[in-house]
């Protein structure tokens, strides 16, 4: 499981994903283009989510 929060990189917004790292990584990349206008690279977001992936989950590669 992976998980990330506007918060924890500097936004002052509530919005949070958790799941597998896939789908972590499309959901926060749509928040952040639609809601916030700034358009990630998915590699980017998949570094900020094996960061906050849980010890027992294999880590992804972008």
């Amino acid at each position: 499981m992976a998980s990330i929060r506007c918060d924890e990189y500097g936004f002052d917004c509530s919005y949070s994903t958790m799941g597998e790292i896939e789908g972590v990584v499309l959901d926060y990349w749509k928040h952040m283009n639609d809601c916030h206008g700034i358009d990630y690279s998915r590699g980017t977001i998949g570094k900020f989510a094996n960061k906050n992936v849980k010890c027992t989950a294999k880590k992804i590669r972008y």
